[in-house]
């Protein structure tokens, strides 16, 4: 399901204690609400109004459901007056999708001529949004909880901002990654619990041998290969006579799509340990997957191949684009000091500031031929940089803000896609605390998703959550780390 094809569920909280036209009226208002929100131009999902809940039985009916329908991500609850939420114990008991308390009224200002006893009972929306985050505290269930008024633009993109991390909560739980053989050798940061995974995130994640992707990449016509060609031309510049080369790239290509598109599969990893009958890595073939919305990992890293398709989900028709990546090296000079992300091959042109040139060169690892890749420099813009790790009885998901700036270096001798940014709250501080958080050194560098948005997706998942941001010390993280560990051995 693409982003548009998601639906998100309004409820609305009432009872009968105020008579039939009461709520005649706020179910009339609701509908209006969610017609004008969807006109906004500020939700990437559809409102859709349901029903103005006065039981519960009406409550539990709903919340069943939507826990069966594929096509809701979420919930949003209103109150338009004093709803009893003890109601409401039940439905939320038994939620499965995640929850918005959109805390709101219908009327902007208080009617200083119209307001009487009838206004009152029907507008009690401060008094009914404390009863309802009152028991949804009491059931210690995770929440986003929006107060604003709800023609206001800031309000409806906020709400919108929560809705893509429920669509990327959405589509975590169904997501399969194809790994190409088996992880690097001797690397820990990649290993994981592919149980706990499923478990917590939904991901189904298994291993095909590389042996059928050679033969399904001896099964590719020229037609095939010819068709591609022409993709690769109109979306990049050709800095390359060696045609058979991107060829190659493009045989390799039709082939992993080919099965990852056969088992339902939308993030996949390899590893240049484990090339048995190909002759190049694949470059250029994974960067053009990775710019279809294809998750991709480096040296068989699943987590980070889950989390990039997630993040493009998350981000799908934003422009500022998503990609793998990996700190490469730091430019240390004093008051100007950059890190230089980059990888061996796979950066996704999702984020290039000009059109990409495809480039042969030598990898100088792996004993293969010297790959076709696509070659670049990201543009500037605020991103964030985003790790999920396995603690080993817990995932924690750490995210960095970052400003990406064009590189200050030309690097003539550089034959890869590069990234240049300054790290928040600063270069070495910033290392620090991600070392101490213990992130990875592959990452998803996202220009379009935002640090809320991964906190709100990390509580949908019920996951540790650490934000390294303008304001963070090592002193403060090693307290909230400790603070951490001693919750989640609670859980």
């Amino acid at each position: 399901m693409h982003l548009k094809d998601y639906e998100f569920w309004f409820v609305v909280d009432s009872q009968s204690l105020y008579g039939p036209e009461v709520l005649k009226t706020v179910a009339a208002r609701a509908a209006e609400m969610a017609e004008k929100l969807n006109a906004s131009g500020n939700l990437p999902c559809r409102l859709v109004y349901k029903v103005t809940a006065k039981s519960n039985e009406e409550i539990t009916a709903v919340v069943k459901e939507a826990n069966y329908d594929d096509r809701c991500a979420g919930i949003v609850t209103w109150c338009h007056t004093f709803s009893p939420s003890k109601m409401w114990i039940n439905g939320l008991a038994g939620l499965q999708k995640p929850y918005c308390h959109f805390a709101t009224q219908y009327n902007r200002e208080i009617p200083n001529e119209e307001i009487d006893m009838d206004f009152m009972n029907l507008n009690q929306a401060a008094h009914g949004d404390r009863e309802h985050g009152f028991i949804a505290a009491r059931l210690r269930m995770p929440r986003k909880v929006i107060a604003g008024y709800w023609q206001d633009e800031e309000v409806q993109k906020r709400i919108g901002s929560w809705m893509r991390a429920a669509v990327g909560a959405a589509f975590s739980r169904g997501l399969k990654v194809m790994r190409f053989g088996d992880n690097m050798r001797q690397v820990a940061v990649t290993e994981g619990d592919k149980v706990e995974a499923q478990m917590k995130l939904g991901w189904q994640v298994n291993t095909w041998p590389v042996g059928e992707l050679v033969e399904q990449m001896e099964a590719v016509t020229k037609e095939e290969i010819d068709a591609l060609m022409e993709t690769y031309r109109a979306s990049y510049d050709f800095a390359t006579d060696d045609l058979d080369t991107v060829r190659y790239q493009a045989r390799e290509e039709i082939a992993m799509k080919r099965m990852m598109d056969a088992e339902g599969c939308r993030a996949f990893s390899n590893t240049f340990q484990d090339l048995y009958g190909m002759r190049q890595l694949p470059g250029l073939a994974s960067q053009h997957l990775m710019a279809q919305g294809y998750g991709y990992g480096g040296e068989g890293d699943w987590k980070v191949a889950a989390m990039t398709a997630i993040l493009k989900a998350m981000s799908e028709g934003q422009t500022g684009g998503t990609a793998f990546m990996e700190d490469y090296t730091y430019h240390l000079e004093k008051g100007r000091e950059y890190s230089l992300g980059a990888h061996m091959l796979e950066v996704c042109p999702s984020v290039a500031a000009e059109r990409p040139r495809i480039e042969v060169h030598p990898l100088g690892i792996g004993d293969r031929e010297a790959p076709a890749r696509l070659v670049f420099e990201g543009h500037e813009g605020d991103a964030i940089v985003v790790s999920l790790i396995d603690m080993g009885g817990r995932l924690r998901l750490i995210c960095q803000d970052i400003h990406c700036v064009k590189p200050i270096l030309p690097m003539p001798n550089l034959p890869v896609a590069r990234v240049m940014w300054q790290a928040e709250p600063n270069l070495t501080t910033g290392v620090e605390c991600w070392i101490t958080a213990g992130g990875a050194h592959h990452t998803v560098l996202s220009y379009d998703v935002t640090a809320e948005q991964m906190q709100d997706w990390a509580d949908m998942m019920d996951i540790e959550f650490v934000h390294i941001s303008r304001d963070t010390t090592p002193e403060k993280l090693r307290q909230q780390l400790l603070v951490n560990d001693l919750v989640w051995k609670l859980k």
